[in-house]
Order: C-alpha cells, then structure tokens, then sequence
C-alpha cells in the first residue's frame, strides 16, 4: 500500500465484523480523506478487549463487498487485524492514520478497558499511528449513523493536520440521535456495571450464567464523557495506553520494602523432599 497524489493512507477496523453498518459508515467518511483499506474481523468481536490469537492460526482473505475498496477479513480479533495490516499490507509503512468503529454502542468511561473498538485503536496508537476509536449509543443493527459522519470527518481531519502526541489516541462517543449541540473534549467518568450474573437453566436442567447489570455513574462532574453525552454533546477523550499511575510513584517510595532476613531454628524448619529423594529443605 502507498500513498496515491499525496493523499493520507487510512486504516479502518472494528470490532463488529466486516459487514456491520458502522464500518461502512466510516469507510464512506475516510473516502473522502484519503486512501482507504479496511481490515475487519469476520465475525462480531465486542468485548474482547486487546486480547490477540497466540493459540490458533490467523486467516486473512481480500474480500469485494465495496467497489474500488481494499477490504480484508480477518479470523482473529480487532488488535489481530490492525497487526496483519501494518505488518503484511502496510509492511512497515505505516498508515497516516488509525480509525476504529463505527461501534454499535457506547464506549464511554469504564467501556474503554473492555471495548475491542478501542483496543484496535490502542493497538494503532502502540503503532505509534494517530488514532480514533468511534462509537455510538444505538446497538441497533440498523443504526442511524448519518449524523455523525460531519463530526467524524472534522475529528479526522483536525488529527491529520495536527498529529497528536505519541501514545495518546482519541476516544470518541456518539448520543443516540440528530441535533446534537456540539463537540466536548471530556475526561472519562468515574462509572463503572454494576454487574449481575442471571443464573438460568439449559434442556438439561444444567445451570448457565448470562451477565447482565446496570450502568452507574459515581461521578457528578459536568466535565465527563457521560456528562457530555447525556446532555447531546459529542465526547471526545484523550486516552493514553500508559497505565502507570504516576501520582502514586512517590507515595509508594516512602514505604518501607527493605527485606528483614529471618532465621527459623532447626526445630521449626519443615523439610520437604522433590519425588527423587533430595532434600529440598
């Protein structure tokens, strides 16, 4: 893949499959910027997180399901195909820029440690590609997504023209629904499931264990990406795949981790034996 007349290569993945509605929709945005190649997995991957396959095989196939798109199924999971695109499509060239969704379903506050939309964005991110992870609150196989492809677009091209810092990414949220009142750049709240396993039966009479729960939110600040999106605003969320907790390294240099040797009296001390007879006492 190389750039054509100047213009930005574009990567797009997902989590949702390669035939899910939200991905066309960015697709059809990124056109308008540049040189798209999706890469998507086959089948829905929501929830996966950054996990990647270390056990199995990976298939990778070109598929035509767009004219004039480069597109490419991906048997593995969202961090799978933003991999296989910059090492076997890109090889090493890395793209101008890294876009994930368009989710069915928010992403918001907690959702991105779980999100695998964000995870291929992180992963682009490690890539050390400007990144985006969008998403939207409508699960809805037939989501409208029309209305956000304006904002999308402006987002983009503000990441192209700009860059962003290594190792930040952008996380950005959609309400459900059209007129909305602008773009709010947020920290994540404070929120988090408030989970429940509902416990049911199989033909069998086997019990199984289907998740379920609410969404709390703890946090009452008006600068958030819950706060944002439940008054019609747009989130957007500098995100960072650092997760050191940098304001706790002092408090934890003043704690006390020198080792105290302690010596046990021949009566006290156990001996054990390996399965050959040493003693490994």
């Amino acid at each position: 893949m190389t750039k054509q007349n100047t213009k930005p290569n574009i990567l797009v993945v997902n989590d949702d499959g390669i035939t899910a509605l939200g991905i066309k929709n960015l697709m059809e945005v990124m056109q308008e910027l540049g040189n798209v190649v999706v890469v998507a997995p086959d089948s829905p991957q929501s929830g996966m997180g950054h996990a990647i396959t270390i056990g199995k095989p990976i298939r990778f196939d070109k598929v035509e399901l767009y004219p004039g798109v480069e597109m490419y199924k991906c048997s593995g999971t969202p961090v799978d195909c933003v991999k296989l695109a910059v090492n076997k499509i890109f090889k090493g060239k890395k793209p101008d820029l890294c876009v994930s969704g368009i989710n069915h379903g928010l992403n918001n506050s907690i959702n991105v440690l779980y999100s695998g939309t964000m995870s291929a964005a992180v992963e682009g991110a490690i890539e050390k590609i400007p990144s985006i992870g969008f998403s939207l609150d409508n699960f809805a196989a037939d989501a409208d997504f029309s209305f956000t492809k304006k904002y999308i677009k402006n987002i983009c091209e503000q990441v192209l023209a700009n860059g962003l810092p290594e190792g930040i990414l952008l996380n950005v949220n959609f309400p459900k629904g059209d007129g909305l009142k602008g773009i709010k750049i947020c920290r994540q709240a404070n929120a988090k499931w408030m989970e429940e396993f509902d416990e049911r039966k199989d033909p069998y009479n086997r019990p199984y264990y289907w998740l379920t729960g609410v969404f709390e939110n703890f946090d009452k600040g008006e600068d958030t990406d819950v706060w944002a999106l439940e008054n019609g605003y747009v989130s957007v969320v500098p995100v960072q795949f650092d997760l050191t907790a940098h304001h706790a390294i002092q408090m934890l240099n003043s704690w006390n981790f020198s080792a105290k040797t302690q010596t046990y009296s021949n009566e006290k001390a156990s001996k054990v034996s390996a399965p050959d007879g040493i003693n490994l006492g």
